[in-house]
């Protein structure tokens, strides 16, 4: 008796080499889209920590704006206390808001100032009647800066972006170049604050952002003192 045998039908498959190759091109790839992952994350994150720090600056400066043209309300001055208590970086304000003849209750005595400590960069605020209380209103504030003038003035913006903050060119009505003058003369301020953020990555590496600052800028008039030149 004859006996036939059937031969299985040959099968190819990836050779060793065409495996590594395949595996390698796979991790390359993978690599890549995790680079660019991140990157996205990075930029993500970075403009999320710049809308933050603006809308705490924005919040900062309403506050501020509100409170310190409440100032002189009910008194014979502007209500800008000096001796030290106003200046570039600080200003303290008085008002008589419940028309008592004294600013001894919540409200009526306060004092912003710029704070920079182990803790970062900050605006306080000093509540200081009928006892001294301390809150800060914004952190992440790495800058502030108050002008002082005795009537309204237009002024320059610098570009934080080319490193030129600040506000500068001063002028009056006539246009002319106006001086500042000293806190208990001053009918109309001027008040910045700055916000920086730092440099994350390095240079030319994927997700790199550069260091950045942002300046926002207020104008406040003081609504008891003498309106007359406005």
């Amino acid at each position: 008796m004859k006996k036939t045998s059937k031969n299985s039908a040959n099968q190819s498959g990836f050779s060793l080499i065409e495996l590594i190759l395949a595996m390698t091109i796979t991790l390359v790839v993978l690599a890549i889209a995790s680079t660019l992952l991140a990157s996205s994350f990075q930029v993500r994150s970075r403009e999320n920590a710049r809308s933050i720090a603006i809308a705490a600056a924005q919040r900062t400066l309403n506050i501020m704006s509100r409170e310190i043209a409440n100032a002189g309300y009910g008194l014979s001055s502007n209500g800008i206390v000096t001796g030290g208590d106003s200046g570039a970086a600080a200003i303290r304000v008085r008002s008589d808001l419940n028309l008592s003849g004294a600013t001894n209750v919540i409200d009526e005595d306060i004092k912003y100032i710029w704070v920079s400590d182990a803790n970062g960069n900050s605006i306080v605020r000093l509540n200081l009647q009928p006892a001294q209380t301390t809150s800060v209103v914004a952190s992440g504030i790495d800058g502030l800066r108050l002008y002082y003038f005795n009537e309204r003035v237009t002024y320059t913006i610098g570009n934080c972006g080319t490193g030129a903050c600040g506000v500068t060119d001063f002028r009056n009505a006539a246009g002319n170049v106006e001086a500042e003058c000293t806190p208990d003369l001053a009918t109309y301020i001027v008040l910045a604050l700055r916000v920086t953020l730092p440099q994350v990555g390095t240079p030319r590496s994927p997700g790199y952002q550069p260091a950045s600052a942002t300046q926002l800028v207020s104008s406040i008039t003081l609504r008891n003192s003498n309106l007359g030149t406005y």
